[in-house]
């Protein structure tokens, strides 16, 4: 009897070592690896089986290594398309010295070109997007592409598909993809109702068992739109009524969010990353075409706005949206103002800021005064803690629930996308962000972050500080497993 047992233990201490080894091996974030390794050590099998459900990094799987190759091509034809364009910019005299580094890094690591004369337009919450978006997709020529983490079949999802198959039936080449997990909501009857008219339909990522809990962690959390090639939705906003405060709705929430619709050549790179995923997730293959990449007139007198797509996901060789803010909070010499539903920045953004903070730059954390998760709550507390105790304003958004993720860096850099400031959208989920080197647009959000905090209450250093240690005890603890969350 002694035998077995004593057999058991070794065996099951040679499995915790081995799946120790994968987690050093397969995970980039020591934090994160310190975490799922303390999860295995004191949680017994259950540990184990959590990694495998949550942690496995599909990085490193065939899945994503087959993605990248049937990338490969759309990408180095754009790349060539638009170097020589990209260089004129970046000599342009356009953007201000100290984003050239952090132009350059998203070139390189993400190969977005820099592109310039775009006309760009920020909204502030659902109803001023759709009524756009409307009249966008209705004066559509040649072609649409919409792809979303979030659509419902509502008043909204289905005003928005009518459209569709009305323009499908003129003629146009009309695709529609889907997150399976976000719009898991979405029936047969409404994905039939648009085969039936001609438009194509993809699920990203299909789930078969919504119990695999791996499949909803790599998610496809991204919220855009290409018409002709040329103009193109992104940022926060899913495909919902909740997502707009003009509809007699059941949820009163009001609902705080932004996105941006780009007019120029900008769009292509969000047209790369519409054709990427779906080769990634629909039989029917995409190539590059002049009709999808029109060509624009690189001779013509390069103005503002000067913008770049910054995009990553389980797909990406590195978390270019991650460094990409690391390095914009590097770059301020003035202020730093963040938009964030969740805020769990993890240690090398916390480290920045506080730095920003001690050299005395202003740096606003607007984040939501009602919480969707207490957990997620709890852990972005404790960061909050840190960074009251070096001076930051933090402000409690209290007319409803903010869904925006924007940065406005000085006056002369605004970062609208899909992001929040956590883990899950650092390494987790495919996301896009804009980044839009130009005042106009940066003094807009940064108008629509001031008209924010009017709505907002300033969280009280002192008050905060002095809650019971309890408290502060079990933020700290939810803290330790943020990577999770």
């Amino acid at each position: 009897m002694m035998n077995w047992i004593l057999a058991t233990q070794i065996i099951y201490s040679l499995a915790v070592f081995i799946v120790i080894l994968r987690v050093l091996y397969d995970t980039r974030s020591s934090t994160k690896a310190l975490a799922y390794i303390l999860f295995i050590i004191f949680v017994p099998i259950a540990g184990m089986l959590f990694y495998f459900s949550f942690g496995i990094n599909y990085r490193k799987r065939q899945l994503y290594s087959k993605k990248l190759e049937v990338d490969e091509p759309i990408r180095v034809k754009i790349q060539n398309k638009m170097n020589v364009y990209s260089d004129a910019i970046l000599n342009s005299g356009l953007i201000a010295e100290k984003h050239k580094t952090l132009t350059e890094f998203i070139r390189r690591s993400g190969s977005s070109p820099l592109t310039a004369n775009n006309k760009v337009k920020l909204f502030i919450n659902g109803e001023e997007k759709f009524p756009e978006l409307l009249i966008a997709l209705e004066n559509a020529k040649s072609h649409i592409h919409l792809e979303y983490y979030i659509y419902e079949s509502d008043v909204t999802g289905n005003q928005i598909a009518d459209l569709l198959i009305k323009k499908s039936n003129e003629g146009l080449e009309v695709r529609f993809m889907y997150d399976d997990f976000g719009s898991h909501g979405l029936g047969k009857e409404f994905i039939e109702k648009l085969n039936a008219a001609g438009v194509q339909t993809a699920p990203f990522y299909k789930i078969k068992w919504y119990a695999l809990a791996n499949r909803i962690n790599y998610r496809n959390h991204r919220k855009i739109i290409i018409i002709d090639g040329l103009t193109g939705f992104v940022g926060g906003i899913n495909m919902s009524d909740k997502y707009r405060n003009d509809l007699e709705t059941k949820n009163k929430l009001f609902w705080r969010d932004t996105h941006l619709m780009i007019n120029g050549q900008a769009t292509s790179y969000l047209q790369y990353l519409f054709l990427c995923d779906w080769n990634f997730c629909s039989a029917t293959k995409l190539i590059y075409i002049e009709t999808y990449f029109p060509t624009v007139n690189h001779n013509e007198t390069i103005e503002n706005e000067v913008m770049q797509i910054a995009a990553s996901g389980p797909d990406s060789s590195q978390p270019v949206i991650f460094y990409s803010l690391l390095e914009a909070i590097s770059c301020a010499k003035k202020s730093i103002y963040i938009t964030s539903p969740y805020f769990i920045p993890g240690e090398s953004l916390m480290d920045s800021l506080i730095i920003a903070i001690q050299s005395g730059l202003d740096v606003k954390v607007l984040i939501p005064g009602i919480s969707d998760s207490k957990m997620v709550n709890a852990a972005a507390s404790a960061y909050y803690t840190e960074l009251l105790q070096y001076g930051a304003k933090i402000y409690k958004y209290n007319k409803g629930f903010v869904h925006a993720k924007t940065m406005v860096i000085d006056d002369d850099l605004a970062i609208i996308g899909s992001a929040n400031m956590d883990y899950r959208s650092f390494d987790l989920n495919f996301e896009v962000n804009a980044l839009i080197y130009n005042e106009k647009t940066a003094r807009e959000l940064t108008v629509a972050f001031e008209n924010d905090l009017k709505e907002s209450v300033q969280i009280d250093a002192k008050l905060w500080l002095g809650r019971p240690k309890y408290i502060h005890l079990w933020e700290k603890i939810v803290r330790l497993i943020s990577p999770f969350l």
